[in-house]
């Protein structure tokens, strides 16, 4: 591991973008439930997968029934 990027949306932390040398790409740690969908995906830049990411969480926060 080169170096790595903390991502969160909302506050949330969602998982951790990984600098892999060999790959020369981000690869996706997954911590949360709601994007584990993207866990080990690899991506060029971080700005995909940020976008990505954000994508997917805010998708399952508008399927989750929220209480009331």
């Amino acid at each position: 591991m080169l170096s790595s990027k903390v991502i969160h949306v909302d506050g949330v932390f969602l998982g951790t973008a990984i600098m892999c040398g060999s790959l020369n790409a981000l690869r996706f740690y997954a911590t949360h439930e709601s994007v584990r969908a993207l866990h080990n995906a690899c991506m060029p830049d971080f700005g995909a997968l940020y976008a990505q990411v954000k994508s997917l969480f805010n998708r399952s926060r508008l399927l989750t029934p929220q209480a009331a």
